[in-house]
């Protein structure tokens, strides 16, 4: 008696790849030949503080009072919304397209599917995180480095983690800041009126007084009380 099934005698369907024609192999050079230049042009042509301008001529839009220390928007720079005063950090990765829906065109071969990707006004997106199509980031709100955002971020928000969860409140996190720079600036800094820490005239004496007053601040016996404090008012610190 024969107790095979066809289940059981069937074979994995193989399927077939298709050589690229020389002409599609033409495309895909050209295509990542424009890609490379259009890098290579706003790294040559603008900063962090400029490079919006660039986004914009791509179709994003951008607001202003950015620093972005990317060069990428993806492949649909049209679908990216930056609002006013945000920090995109390096290495982050803005993904408005579904990769997945590739193992769909065996059925659709043309199937694509796309996303937006808004972020709000006065938002910090931390180092390496992935942000995902479809996703909203409210406004005030900081994104962990390395974190992975697949869902909206609501305002004023510490979000990290794989993939991104609210952490705590932006404010609270600000005070902890707040404080922890009361400490930390160095006592005899110098800054005229009407500058900044970064801007000001004396900014190299002052990173110079910032190194000499860290060094001592966070010296292995200082560093091993400021330790035991934290951990006695269960406080935590985020990395952006």
């Amino acid at each position: 008696m024969n107790t095979n099934t066809p289940e059981s005698n069937s074979e994995p369907t193989k399927i077939a790849s298709k050589p690229s024609s020389p002409r599609r192999r033409f495309r895909a050079l050209l295509f990542n030949f424009r890609k490379a230049a259009r890098y290579v042009l706003a790294s040559t042509l603008y900063d962090e503080n400029t490079v919006g301008e660039y986004f914009r001529s791509q179709g994003a839009n951008v607001g202003f009072g950015c620093r972005i220390f990317i060069r990428h928007l993806g492949d649909e720079p049209y679908l990216v919304k930056i609002g006013d005063h945000v920090t995109i950090a390096a290495g982050v990765t803005f993904i408005t397209h579904d990769g997945g829906a590739w193992i769909g065109r065996l059925d659709v071969p043309d199937l694509q599917v796309f996303g937006p990707i808004t972020i709000g006004n006065n938002c910090v997106i931390g180092q390496n995180a992935i942000l995902f199509p479809n996703i909203t980031i409210g406004d005030n709100c900081i994104v962990g480095a390395g974190s992975v955002v697949i869902s909206d971020i609501p305002p004023n928000t510490l979000a990290m983690g794989v993939p991104a969860r609210p952490f705590g409140s932006v404010n609270k996190y600000l005070t902890k800041c707040v404080e922890r720079w009361s400490i930390q600036k160095p006592p005899d800094v110098v800054i005229e009126s009407g500058a900044d820490w970064w801007n000001s005239r004396n900014y190299n004496n002052n990173r110079i007084k910032l190194k000499k007053h860290l060094t001592s601040l966070f010296s292995a016996n200082a560093y091993t009380q400021n330790n035991e404090s934290k951990k006695a008012d269960g406080q935590t610190t985020p990395g952006v």
